[in-house]
């Protein structure tokens, strides 16, 4: 399998996310076509992909307004038409629905989109481990 990797992150925490994904999905023999900024995705990885990984972090106040970062820039990727997607996210306190707005806005781009995983910014290590599981369980590997 082969996946691109795009990151809208403020501090690291998201990157470092979407790194220990990668690096997990490649220990399972996936291909890692790209990690690029949602702001200036790689169009080919995205392209040579078979899933696009979509991660960003969780702006809101505490507990309230719980949104994806950047979803303006989220709705304006590359058309993904025939794409699988997963979404991720990174939290402090309370990611609420994150993930389903980020679905519905991936979607929004043609990618049918098979799951998400919402990761606390203090377990980034087991999240990321536990995203990536997921994905070797949800996505059949090519032969």
């Amino acid at each position: 399998m082969k996946a691109a990797i795009l990151v809208e992150s403020l501090t690291g925490n998201t990157w470092k996310a979407a790194e220990l994904v990668a690096a997990n999905l490649q220990q399972a023999k996936w291909d890692i076509t790209g990690l690029s900024k949602v702001r200036d995705p790689d169009h080919a990885s995205i392209q040579e992909a078979d899933i696009v990984l979509v991660g960003t972090w969780t702006h809101g106040l505490f507990v309230v307004g719980q949104a994806p970062a950047g979803a303006a820039l989220l709705s304006q990727l590359p058309a993904m038409r025939g794409k699988q997607a997963a979404v991720f996210c990174t939290f402090a306190l309370n990611p609420a629905g994150t993930l389903d707005k980020m679905t519905r806005i991936i979607s929004g781009v043609g990618a049918d989109v098979i799951g998400g995983l919402a990761m606390n910014r203090r377990h980034l290590d087991r999240n990321a481990e536990e995203f990536a599981l997921r994905l070797l369980d949800a996505v059949p590997a090519r032969r």
